[in-house]
């Protein structure tokens, strides 16, 4: 199937109000509408594009599954039935002006020579003569696990204790692959919901939460970790080991003149890829400790590096 872009369709932006979808689907509907483009073809698939779009993008509920999902996954739980039910369409082209809401079930003169439609989407998408629609999915789920970030880096498993379809509960074993960093998510096929209406069940969505961790922090697939080294080394370069996720030590050269702060890059030593191969980066914050107190001869040695001009 198409991937299909409703925000697009519609000529509005992902993060657009209620109001503004509405009048975007207004302002199209007046120039798609077939009272305006009565045995126009494209004009007609147009309407019936930006129609689908208006039903998902006011509904709060299935545009939250299309933002979540996209337009596969959205279209994997959704028919076309579905999408259209509980629409508001009809009424929003009758306040509109038009006399009843689409062409697709076909339709017949008024008396005043107008063409009036009745809103039949199951019609309006091929269906209709004694065809019948495909079973309703059941309801997708979402279970959020938190990973430590050695568990990302390596991999792990758990076990989900759930409520099957009889009211007992079922413990599931997991394989969680490394790499599910924050936000990522793994399908379980019809481990969901089951179906009210016979159809299959829903599936289940386990979606990672990285906690936090004493030593590193991560974005994305990247890691940082503050390293801290004396002023003269900082001025004169030296080099310091540095521990990695899995355990080794790294050995960093800092260069001299480094600044307090700089972040130095050990390619390919973050969080591995949950796809493919590759890993992210470790970063190396530099503090350069700055001392409370001077002895006097440091004092005085300090004194004479600034005579010198440092």
């Amino acid at each position: 199937m198409a991937q299909k872009d409703y925000y697009k369709s519609l000529g509005v932006a992902k993060d657009a109000g209620a109001d503004e979808i509405k009048k975007a689907y207004r302002k199209l509907a007046m120039k798609y509408h077939p009272d305006h483009s009565a045995g126009d073809k494209a004009k007609e698939e147009k309407f019936k594009e930006i129609s689908e779009a208006y039903a998902v993008l006011s509904d709060a509920e299935k545009r939250k599954k299309y933002d979540t999902y996209g337009s596969e996954g959205f279209h994997q739980q959704f028919s076309q039935e579905d999408i259209f039910r509980g629409s508001n369409i009809e009424d929003i082209l009758r306040k509109f002006g038009f006399g009843g809401a689409s062409f697709f079930s076909g339709g017949r003169k008024s008396g005043g020579g107008s063409r009036r439609f009745s809103f039949n989407p199951e019609s309006m998408f091929g269906g209709g003569g004694g065809r019948q629609s495909a079973p309703v999915k059941g309801a997708d789920m979402e279970y959020e696990i938190p990973l430590t970030l050695h568990e990302v880096a390596a991999g792990t498993s758990r076990s989900l204790s759930l409520q099957n379809p009889s009211g007992g509960t079922e413990t599931l074993a997991v394989k969680i692959p490394k790499g599910m960093i924050t936000g990522k998510k793994l399908r379980l096929a019809s481990r969901g919901q089951p179906s009210p209406y016979g159809g299959p069940a829903g599936d289940l969505y386990i979606i990672a939460r990285v906690v936090e961790d004493p030593v590193f922090k991560s974005t994305e697939y990247d890691l940082q970790l503050n390293r801290e080294i004396k002023l003269t080394d900082a001025l004169l370069g030296t080099r310091i080991s540095v521990p990695t996720l899995d355990g080794k030590e790294l050995s960093l050269k800092i260069p001299a003149g480094t600044r307090h702060k700089s972040k130095l890059r050990l390619a390919g030593n973050g969080l591995p890829h949950m796809k493919g191969d590759g890993a992210g980066d470790l970063y190396v914050e530099i503090q350069i400790a700055m001392p409370k107190k001077l002895t006097k001869k440091q004092k005085e040695l300090v004194e004479a590096l600034a005579g010198e001009g440092l």
